[in-house]
């Protein structure tokens, strides 16, 4: 599995492509920005864009999703993947956009709502969807192999704000222990926003669990 960091403005989001090797199949975790470095990889790897795989939706992880998206690079449309619990989130998302001076946006059309437990594939490399709720009510992490991509639920000795309309600090506590601190501690972590982490890290750092 390839997995390439792209960081974007203006927040700093990190948005992930991953490209199985052997199906050439592939899905970029968050999309924050219209981004040509994203497709030139795609095009380098010889890969198709299957999925994109939103981690919530709080308007700097979707910015960067057009309705023809694909298109110019001779790609067919990805499928936008999402949990149900963040479309309130999703269909608000340009009255926050032009704050941070970022143009509004044709908000995207969800393909397939993801639930805990459900298992998207990448040729025979699983993605398993895993509920964490708390920085938003319909957040989710993307466990990929020994990768977790986490969104904004866990960040490296830091978690999500949950002070924003759907955010609950009990509940982010809870997920990250019952959901990701439940995982092996050499699963790396790949968060929203910030650099890299793993579970064991987290245990033994975190200075809000």
């Amino acid at each position: 599995m390839i997995i390439k960091n792209f960081i974007e403005p203006p927040i700093d989001n990190n948005n992930y492509l991953l490209i199985d090797e052997e199906s050439k199949e592939a899905a970029l975790v968050d999309c924050s920005s219209v981004d040509d470095r994203i497709w030139e990889e795609l095009k380098n790897n010889n890969a198709t864009l299957k999925y994109i795989l939103l981690t919530h939706g709080h308007f700097d992880h979707i910015a960067g999703i057009r309705p023809d998206m694909g298109v110019a690079a001779n790609h067919s449309k990805p499928q936008i993947v999402m949990n149900e619990n963040d479309l309130g989130w999703l269909k608000n998302a340009n009255k926050y956009l032009p704050m941070f001076g970022m143009p509004e946006i044709t908000i995207p059309t969800i393909d397939l709502f993801v639930n805990e437990g459900d298992i998207l594939k990448l040729g025979n490399t699983e993605i398993k969807v895993i509920e964490t709720p708390g920085h938003t009510q319909g957040g989710v992490c993307y466990l990929v192999d020994n990768n977790l991509f986490s969104g904004d639920t866990i960040f490296r000795e830091s978690v999500g704000r949950c002070d924003l309309e759907g955010g609950d600090f009990d509940q982010i506590v809870e997920s990250i222990e019952d959901k990701i601190f439940t995982l092996p501690e050499d699963v790396l972590i790949y968060p929203g926003h910030g650099k890299m982490t793993s579970v064991g890290w987290e245990k033994l750092h975190n200075r809000f669990m």
